[in-house]
């Protein structure tokens, strides 16, 4: 256990090379889920939990951990499956994370190890895996499958954000010089990719939306076949980080070493919020960044950022 620990610590030092390192663990049975260090704030023994009056089921409780309140959620559940039972708490492991500018503890079975894996070797969920599925990506280490859960799709269920632009932005959108060329937002997560587009329509704007860096590339390139540059296509490209197959960061390199994209705006929105790398951000060459997910802050900043164009 001290050895994850000791590794959680080190988070930062695969950023920028296509590569995680990904915390595996257990919820109930011999399955393995994965989650990305980056986001993991500390790993613990469950702690003492105390109950919260009319929470979700799913919130076990809260438990107070270097000075803050922090909830419990019980992942187990909040994907579809049985609970994990009161008597085993003791020897369960709570893994504090940070998304999307909140902190939250996720209830686990148990902890396995850390695995330094690259981005290529992570892929999208099987296309007949269904739309409500609770996976971002999967991979298979030592001959078995590890499932990458979408996180942003639990805690927008179990904690929903406003996804709503409010109605002076949505105004202010519609009073815009009309013609703005689309948009390219990139994102693995179903919901991220629903919460953006439905943002950036509000205000008036047309949305192309691709899965992962590498899909984004690709559509980059082909659009610029014929010698044109991205920026006769897209007012700008909205990117998340973490993306199987080719991550954020990667993605912003890409786009910069090629003579027809590299002009093209760039935003990198994330739910890497706490440790989010600012100097990672620049050294990539992207323009722009912003913590998921407040639909007014990006509605606005994109409207400067295309104002200022």
């Amino acid at each position: 256990m001290a050895g994850v620990l000791d590794s959680v610590n080190q988070r930062t030092q695969m950023v920028g090379q296509n590569r995680l390192e990904l915390l595996m663990f257990r919820l109930r049975g011999r399955q393995i889920y994965g989650i990305n260090v980056f986001k993991v704030r500390e790993v613990l023994p469950c702690p003492k939990l105390s109950s919260i009056p009319n929470s979700r089921q799913v919130v076990r409780g809260v438990s107070h951990v270097r000075g803050e309140t922090i909830p419990i959620i019980d992942l187990s559940m909040a994907i579809g499956l049985l609970p994990i039972p009161q008597e085993n708490l003791a020897t369960s492991f709570v893994i504090i994370t940070e998304y999307n500018r909140k902190t939250q503890g996720f209830l686990v079975s148990g902890v396995e190890r850390i695995m330094n894996m690259n981005w290529e070797d992570i892929v999208p969920p099987p296309s007949g895996a269904g739309k409500d599925v609770y996976l971002t990506a999967v991979t298979r280490i030592d001959d078995k499958l590890v499932e990458i859960i979408d996180v942003e799709k639990v805690l927008a269920e179990v904690s929903p954000l406003g996804e709503d632009v409010t109605e002076h932005l949505v105004t202010r959108g519609s009073e815009r010089e009309q013609g703005t060329l689309p948009i390219l937002v990139v994102d693995d997560s179903s919901v991220a990719r629903r919460q953006i587009e439905r943002c950036l329509t509000a205000i008036g704007l047309e949305v192309v939306v691709r899965n992962d860096g590498k899909q984004a590339l690709d559509y980059l390139k082909e659009i610029t076949a014929d010698g044109s540059k991205a920026e006769d296509h897209l007012s700008m490209v909205i990117s998340d980080v973490e993306m199987p197959e080719m991550d954020g960061y990667t993605l912003v390199t890409r786009i910069r070493e090629n003579q027809s994209l590299r002009d093209v705006h760039v935003m990198l929105h994330t739910s890497l919020s706490g440790v989010f790398n600012q100097a990672m951000v620049k050294k990539v060459g992207a323009n722009d960044f912003m913590a998921k997910f407040s639909a007014d802050e990006l509605a606005e900043r994109v409207m400067e950022i295309l104002d200022q164009a």
